[in-house]
Order: structure tokens, then C-alpha cells, then sequence
């Protein structure tokens, strides 16, 4: 909700710079680190200054760079000259950070009031920085939960826009822009829009899932769903391998509104992406407690832990401890909300265990091609051929995600499409780049696609090669933008733009 400070712009430089080092490597050598001469350089991502003290900013990877944020209540004065805005800055990679240390990146957390409800159809309208947080405090003792929610809350509306988040919900609901009726965007030249999917459509096509690079999100209004009870009634098995995963997905998703699955992403063999499959949906008043769910207590990591922390065998060990801590025969039980959409946020500054150099996370979707009397691809091969390259590769996973997606949403880069997707994360190290060429390659090959939220290794000539759309938003960016004020680390690495 609003602050009382005063609406001044403050300088606020956050997080230590964290070394990284991404070098090249092909995609049939994963063990290697040395870039193929026949290729270009290995992308570049984020690193901090070296030799002096800096201000920098971070994603949630750790992955730093030099930069500076200012923030105030006035967003849209704020937002007047500056090269980008970030809320929370949760993306894991680069998108969120400046194009060069001079650049001025905006905060938006400041500017989070609540403009209108409408308690009688959920139509929400409030300020970018508004979180998600501070809405399911609000919203969800009073019977509302935004219709599509990411796996953290920490998370603001502007920045829910920009990813076009999406959940375990997907295959029924899509992603969060297919819930978005209106924007109030601050564009390059200092002029404010209002936009609607009838009213600009292109831009308001373009900003959803755009990263931020086609205006300042200033106000969204989207539309909240109703909910019978604050509690969440889970189902969950053992799923013993990648077939066994997909064909649960599939047949999870014709009778449960929300559908994912953990995964073991170091066992190889019969047990290659065996897991836990979870599904679940929002409990009747007559199934659920009485009370509203409470504050859940927090952990916490005090501390950045060594970068050898997180490695393949203490992966091996947690995988086969999650795994087998799960009963071997299927659970059904009410849960905390928290606990279902949420996991993680339990523990404050997890990343720090990922150690100095920071961690980065894979996320793809490998599209099913089958039509409804079940001709074309499914997504089963390109699936293998992912689970095999990342089991093979060494790297150490503790955290990866499978989910089901349904059809491709309306913004021109948003990341789902019809099929799997699945995301993995893992410490950066001196082969993290060969292991993220390798990955695209398979992606490519499968007609997939990345989600730039998390990406901080991909090389351009990659994402050209996954994106048939990026013509189509480079066409609008040139409209709205000419100059090519807005940008980000991550367009300076993936579309070329000026540093």
C-alpha cells in the first residue's frame, strides 16, 4: 500500500556484485568450456565492475552489474528519462537490469496503491508496484485470488505484465495477460497512454510479456476470480520417470485446475525424471477450515554459502531425500495456500546458496504438435532429449519444475505454448554457457522456446532461431520507441540493442 515518504527519487543500490563467468562451448561437448571457431562469441552475461567499488544490481540469480535504481511514489515522474523500470527484481537473469552502468533504471515498489476494486466482477485497477504479495493479503481473506499466479509472490503487477507470468494453472486459464484489461504505459518520449486490447492493440500486445521494453508500466487493471475458501485441497504422488510424468500431467489436467510436478534431474537410467506429480484446487467451505490460513513462519539463509555448496552430489542427496520422502502411495490433504503456490518463498534469500557466483535457471517449453484426433509430434521426444543432455551434463539440480501448457497467449513474446514446460536450476559455473547451448540447440531442434524472465546465457543467433515472433515486436518497439530509449541488459545481449 502507499508510503508515506516523500515522493523523491532516491539512489538505492542493491546487492553485492557476485562474480560470474560464462565461456562458450558446443553443444556435443558438454565438459568443455571453449567456443567452436565457427561460432560467435558466447553471449555475455551480467558480471560486476572489477578493480573498484560500485553500485550494482542483481536478479534473483546474483548475477550482478553496475547500476543504480531510483525510486519514488511518483512513478510517472520517476520513469521520465529512465532507460527501464523493475519492481522486485525476482527475474532470474538480465531482463531487469541496465544496459550500461550510466543508465538510469527506475523502481517501481513505491508506487503501489490500490486505484478501484470492484467487489461485484473482481475488476482490480492499481499501481505497477503493487504486489502480490500485499494482494493476496488483502484479497484472499475476502474471497479473491488473482486468476493466474507465479511460484512467488514477491512479485509486482508491472513486473507480472512484463514476464506475462504464468502458473500451474495454465492449461485451463493461461497467463496472466489473457486477465489484463487496460495499461497505463509511460512511453520513451515522455507521453502517457492508456491502452486495451482494442484501444493500441499493438502496444498493449507488445508490453505483455514485452520485459519492459516498449514503456514504463505505470497502472494495471486486470480481473481478480473468486474463490470458495482460502485453502487449497492437494493431491500428489511418486511418479517414476519422464513417461510416467507426462501422461500423469495430461490426465491431472482434465479434472484439476492446477497441475505440476517436481523433478529429479540428476538420476539417469529407468529413473530419469522421476519425481513428484501435485495437483490441486481450491477446497469447498464444507472441506476447509474454519480459520483463514495463518502467517506461516519463515527460515532463512543468513548468509552467502560457498559456491561449492550446491553441487552434483549434494543434489543427488537432496533429489533422492525429497523423492523418498514423499509415502509411496498417493497423498490427498487441505494445505496452506502458501505451501501449494509458494513453496520456496518460505525461505527468505534462498539464492545465497547457490554461493557467490550466482545461479542461473533454465526454463523452456517443448511444444506438443498433436492435433485433436491426436496426429503430429507430441512433446514425449524433445522431453527425453532434454532430460538426457541435463542429466548427462553434471550439472547439479536440486530444483526442477514440469508443468502442462495450453494454448499460446495474446502478448507477441509470451513465453507458453501448447505443451511442456519444464525449468531447472543450477549453480553458474565455468561450463554453464556449453550447458545453455546445448539446451537451445535441443529447443530449437524441437520447435521450443525459452522464457526470457529467467534467461542470462542464451546467445542472440539462439533466440532468433526460437522466436519467429521477435520481427513482429521489433516492428512495434520501433513505433512507439524510435530512438531506442528502452533497454535492458538482456535486449543489449539477445536483440542487439545500444549499450
Amino acid at each position: 500500500m502507499a508510503r508515506t515518504a516523500e515522493p523523491e527519487a532516491r539512489s538505492t543500490p542493491t546487492h553485492p556484485a557476485h562474480a560470474a563467468t560464462g565461456a562458450g562451448a558446443s553443444a556435443a561437448r558438454l565438459e568443455e568450456a571453449a567456443a567452436p571457431a565457427d561460432r560467435g562469441p558466447a553471449s555475455t552475461p551480467p558480471r560486476p565492475p572489477v578493480g573498484r567499488k560500485s553500485a550494482s544490481l542483481a536478479g534473483w540469480g546474483n548475477v550482478a552489474v553496475p547500476g543504480r535504481e531510483h525510486r519514488s511514489e511518483d512513478l510517472e515522474r520517476v520513469t521520465r528519462g529512465a532507460s527501464l523500470t523493475r519492481g522486485l527484481g525476482r527475474s532470474y537473469g538480465d531482463s531487469s537490469l541496465p544496459a550500461s552502468g550510466d543508465a538510469r533504471v527506475a523502481g517501481s515498489v513505491l508506487a503501489d496503491r490500490i486505484l478501484s476494486f470492484d467487489s461485484a466482477t473482481g475488476v482490480l485497477r492499481a499501481e505497477a508496484g503493487f504486489t502480490l504479495d500485499d494482494m493476496n493479503r488483502l484479497f484472499l481473506p475476502r474471497g479473491w485470488f488473482t486468476p493466474v499466479s507465479p511460484g512467488t509472490r514477491f512479485v509486482t503487477l508491472g513486473g507480472m505484465v512484463a514476464s506475462d507470468v504464468h502458473g500451474k494453472n495454465h492449461h485451463l486459464r493461461g497467463t496472466f495477460g489473457e486477465h489484463v484489461r487496460a495499461l497505463r504505459i509511460g512511453l520513451a518520449d515522455g507521453a502517457i497512454v492508456e491502452c486495451t486490447p482494442t484501444r493500441h492493440p499493438d502496444l498493449f500486445g507488445a508490453t505483455i510479456g514485452g520485459m519492459g521494453l516498449t514503456g514504463h508500466i505505470l497502472e494495471v487493471e486486470c480481473v481478480l476470480e473468486r474463490i470458495p475458501s482460502p485453502w487449497i485441497l492437494m493431491e500428489s504422488r511418486r511418479v517414476g520417470g519422464i513417461d510416467d510424468f507426462m501422461a500423469g500431467l495430461e490426465g491431472a489436467g482434465e479434472t484439476w485446475p492446477y497441475t505440476m510436478g517436481w523433478m529429479d534431474c540428476v538420476s539417469r537410467g529407468g529413473t530419469m525424471g522421476r519425481g513428484i506429480l501435485m495437483a490441486g484446487r481450491w477446497a469447498e467451505p464444507a472441506e476447509a477450515p474454519a480459520d483463514p490460513p495463518p502467517e506461516l513462519r519463515k527460515l532463512a539463509v543468513p548468509f552467502m554459502l560457498p559456491s561449492w555448496t550446491i553441487n552434483r552430489h549434494t543434489a543427488r542427496a537432496f533429489n533422492e531425500a525429497y523423492y523418498r520422502a514423499h509415502p509411496a502411495r498417493p497423498r490427498r490433504r487441505i494445505v496452506h495456500p502458501d505451501k501449494f503456490f509458494y513453496p520456496l518463498d518460505a525461505i527468505h534469500a534462498w539464492n545465497r546458496v547457490y554461493g557467490p557466483r550466482g545461479f542461473t535457471q533454465y526454463q523452456c517449453v517443448l511444444p506438443d504438435e498433436r492435433d485433436a484426433a491426436g496426429r503430429g509430434a507430441p512433446a514425449r521426444e524433445a522431453a527425453h532429449a532434454f532430460m538426457d543432455a541435463l542429466t548427462r551434463s553434471g550439472a547439479a539440480s536440486p530444483l526442477c519444475v514440469i508443468k502442462n501448457c495450453g494454448e499460446e497467449g495474446t502478448g507477441i513474446l509470451s513465453f507458453p505454448k501448447r505443451g511442456i514446460s519444464i525449468a531447472a536450476d543450477f549453480p553458474v559455473t565455468d561450463h554453464t554457457q556449453a550447458l545453455v547451448d546445448a539446451l537451445n540447440e535441443i529447443v530449437i531442434r524441437h520447435g521450443g522456446r525459452i522464457y526470457l524472465t529467467k534467461d542470462t546465457f542464451t546467445r542472440p543467433e539462439h533466440f532468433r532461431a526460437m522466436e519467429p515472433r521477435l520481427e513482429q515486436f521489433d516492428a512495434v518497439r520501433r513505433k512507439w520507441d524510435p530512438e531506442g530509449r528502452l533497454r535492458s541488459h538482456q535486449s543489449v545481449r539477445l536483440l542487439g540493442d545500444r549499450p
